[in-house]
């Protein structure tokens, strides 16, 4: 997918001794979006600005080591390792090994003049991949003004975190000019740096430049246009997590010192096997236990008491994007936690005076077919008419934002059927969910509509195992144990036919094995990903295990 941007010149942040002004450029291709403030809460507003770079830049993806300088050590050997297998007399040895000698006396002659430049060149190298987001698949901040807070959206590269940075006006001082909408910004590893010399004594003025509106034509030299290839998966992704908050949760509240003591076990143990989740016990009326695994380390959060009315428990995957928080703790109030359902996304929501951040986590840190899919987030789960649903996208639009219960009132509608219609338009990307402060607000994603049907599944695979779920033609026969590992075994009719799909499941929840009597796994087993019936089967087993641990709380 190709999204365009075209900013007038780049955003930057210039100062003195005793003001700061930091100015964002808007994508001047979107609607006219500005705000113009200075800043309240000056320390706030700089830990919570810099934990929401740390979810841009982060890629948790498997690294695999640099063995460039291995290969070309290699390279250079392979003439004196040939000529010394070919060698066939003493005459030619003494003529190899007298050449051999030169040779390396040349590399190591050349090594030393070229030692610096090639150093240089990888801390280069290593410089571009970790800062400058433009030679990256990274899609800018998302900004939106709203009447009563301003709040920033991003996603990372690894497709697995989602970030969201809410200031409420009084985050702000002197507000000017605004207007509301959505936009992005452009946004560089040098603005954060700048970020960092924020203080309280200097005057800081916050701005959406409302100037780049004002000029008339495209042709000014300072406009600077991107065009950005972003894979179809990092859309879904960031769309899935957003759909997700919509869900029913599970919910409780931390202290900051209990979120602590969490990374606080992350930061001085490494895992070495798996499982490598958090088990967070719930127990009505007491204390929120975290356990670690593999270690079995557990936490008690004795500040934090469940307030649930039935007993539960739910573990989460990836727990090191957690990490990202950590410049919140000093100056948050309280978190709260939500979470959908074992191996589902988890949303931890840091309060701030005047200000939260959301951050959002897939069920895994690596989103790929071997893990349970999360395709079915983004299935409808209302039907409600066109001419309902424009009804009520078109109430959220006079207010910007709202609960349910004030549109359903305002248009005589059931809060549920508003509800559906609002998740239908969170998974479009046209509205987001405001978990911290319980209402729905307009945010357009993209400036152009986005290609829900192509979005929605990532193969076809995918839509063909969500219709065979939906039309009841998958049946879970069997669900056992073997040696730690979870063996589902189920039964799927398709055209006419029966296949009978077997899946191994290890602890950590990841796809360890699966056969199908199917054409398609007989050609490829899993190297190109499981059949529509392996998958079917999966998404039945998951959403009956969902059921079943909602049917308990």
């Amino acid at each position: 997918m190709r999204f365009d941007y075209r900013y007038l010149g780049n955003s930057a942040v210039s100062g003195n001794a005793s003001s700061t002004d930091i100015s964002f450029a808007p994508d001047t291709l979107r609607a006219p979006t500005y705000f113009v403030a200075n800043l309240n809460r000056h320390i706030p507003f700089r830990e919570a600005i810099s934990a929401l770079n740390a979810v841009v830049v982060s890629d948790l993806r498997f690294q695999p080591k640099d063995r460039d300088e291995y290969f070309a050590w290699l390279k250079e050997q392979e003439e004196s390792m040939l000529a010394e297998f070919m060698s066939q007399s003493d005459d030619l040895k003494a003529r190899t090994g007298t050449i051999r000698s030169e040779l390396q006396a040349l590399r190591r002659e050349s090594s030393k003049l070229m030692g610096p430049f090639l150093k240089a060149q990888n801390r280069y190298f290593k410089y571009l991949y970790q800062y400058d987001m433009d030679a990256w698949y990274v899609l800018d901040p998302v900004i939106t003004v709203h009447p009563d807070q301003v709040f920033f959206e991003c996603f990372s590269q690894d497709e697995s975190t989602y970030g969201c940075l809410r200031c409420n006006h009084d985050t702000f001082a002197r507000i000017g000019d605004f207007a509301c909408g959505t936009t992005n910004i452009d946004y560089s590893a040098g603005l954060y740096n700048e970020f960092q010399k924020i203080r309280d004594y200097k005057a800081t003025q916050f701005k959406v430049d409302p100037g780049v509106f004002e000029i008339e034509t495209g042709d000014d030299d300072r406009f600077i246009e991107q065009k950005i290839d972003l894979p179809e998966s990092w859309v879904r992704g960031f769309l899935q997590v957003s759909s997700a908050m919509t869900l029913p949760l599970t919910s409780f509240s931390l202290h900051p010192m209990e979120v602590h003591n969490l990374l606080f076990v992350l930061r001085r143990r490494k895992e070495r096997v798996g499982p490598r989740s958090i088990r967070f016990r719930l127990t009505p009326g007491e204390p929120v236990v975290a356990v670690f695994e593999p270690w079995n380390r557990e936490v008690v959060c004795s500040s934090s008491v469940y307030a649930g009315s039935e007993a539960n428990e739910i573990r989460i995957w990836g727990r090191r994007r957690l990490l990202m928080l950590e410049r919140l703790l000093p100056i948050a109030h309280s978190f709260s936690v939500h979470l959908l359902g074992s191996g589902m996304p988890s949303f931890f929501v840091a309060h701030m005076p005047d200000m939260s951040f959301t951050l959002g986590l897939s069920g895994w840190t690596a989103n790929d077919w071997s893990r349970a899919g999360n395709f079915d987030l983004m299935a409808p789960r209302a039907e409600v008419d066109t001419p309902t649903k424009e009804r009520v996208y078109k109430s959220l639009e006079k207010v910007w934002f709202a609960t349910a219960e004030d549109l359903g009132r305002d248009l005589n509608l059931a809060p549920d059927v508003v509800r559906g219609a609002l998740s239908l338009y969170t998974q479009a990307g046209r509205v987001v969910y405001d978990l911290a402060n319980d209402v729905y607000r307009l945010r357009e994603l993209s400036r152009e509509p986005l290609p829900m049907k192509t979005l929605r599944f990532s193969n076809p695979r995918e839509a063909k195992a969500s219709r065979l779920v939906s039309a009841g033609l998958v049946e879970v026969l069997e669900v056992g144990e073997r040696n730690g590992q979870l063996v589902i075994r189920g039964k799927v009719t398709d055209d006419a036919k029966e296949y009978s799909p077997q899946l191994v499941v290890d602890t950590d929840q990841r796809l360890w094995n699966a056969e199908c009597s199917c054409d398609y796994h007989f050609h490829n087993k899993l190297y190109k990903g499981p059949c529509e019936h392996i998958l079917a089967v999966r998404s039945l087993h998951a959403k009956q295990a969902r059921e079943a641990q909602a049917d308990v709380a």
